[in-house]
């Protein structure tokens, strides 16, 4: 088995107490790939420290919307670039209206953010949250290719308008309770389809904190939606995991 789990939080208090379970359990089930996302300098540097710890997690440097600032943007970015060996992807970052609603601020960051993933040649992970279609006009006006649309909310006219600009869809383990999630896997080709928890949140099980071993029930899901076997799916995601990180 190769699943892989392209979007976590490991770092946030919710696994203080038994990561070394989430990570086994995790193995046990097939899980071979955990990218865990930093938010900020300080979940970086966690991220960072995990990675050296369990060989399983790799780590992406986020610049999480709600929390960077013209302000403190270069420093945010200083250390991402510092650390530019280490890190497989440059996220989460992006633009949330539902938190904040400082367009012209959020705009000129993720522009800052696009741009050093460029300088690095790095994959993106996008937050979009109430943002879609302005993260999409965004980064088609930049240069980037290698881009994942981290738990895409957007009508199904922006999906295929992400789709045609070559974008990856990362479908959270949500998707077995969500019915939008499981209709951009009908309309998106298997070939730009990612698997992720984004754990500790949109668990397959109802009032049950997530965890990278569940993907085992996103891989089930999209088995049934494609009408593919479930060896197969997993395959074709793997590959989609290889050729984007």
């Amino acid at each position: 088995m190769m699943l892989v789990d392209i979007h976590a939080h490991l770092t946030f208090p919710e696994f203080n107490k038994d990561l070394n379970e989430v990570i086994e359990r995790a193995k046990t089930v097939g899980v071979v790939e955990i990218i865990t996302s930093g938010t900020s300098i300080k979940s970086n540097q966690e991220a960072l420290d995990l990675s050296k710890k369990f060989s399983i997690i790799k780590p992406s440097f986020g610049a999480y919307p709600t929390e960077i600032t013209l302000k403190n943007v270069d420093e945010q970015l200083e250390f991402i670039d510092k650390h530019k060996r280490d890190l497989v992807a440059v996220g989460e970052c992006g633009m949330d209206f539902k938190e904040k609603d400082n367009f012209d601020e959020q705009k000129k960051c993720f522009e800052r953010v696009i741009a050093l993933s460029e300088k690095i040649n790095k994959p993106i992970i996008i937050h979009s949250r109430k943002a879609e279609k302005e993260c999409l006009d965004i980064l088609e006006s930049s240069s980037k290719k290698k881009v994942v649309l981290h738990c895409f909310s957007a009508n199904m006219k922006l999906v295929q308008r992400a789709y045609d600009l070559g974008y990856y869809f990362s479908i959270p383990t949500v998707i077995t309770r969500l019915i939008h999630f499981q209709e951009v896997v009908k309309r998106v080709p298997i070939d730009k389809i990612l698997t992720e928890t984004d754990a500790p949140y949109l668990s397959p099980f109802q009032y049950e904190r997530n965890e990278p071993a569940f993907i085992v029930e996103t891989i089930k899901k999209i088995a049934e939606l494609k009408k593919l076997e479930k060896e197969e799916v997993e395959k074709l995601i793997f590959m989609n995991f290889r050729q984007i990180f």
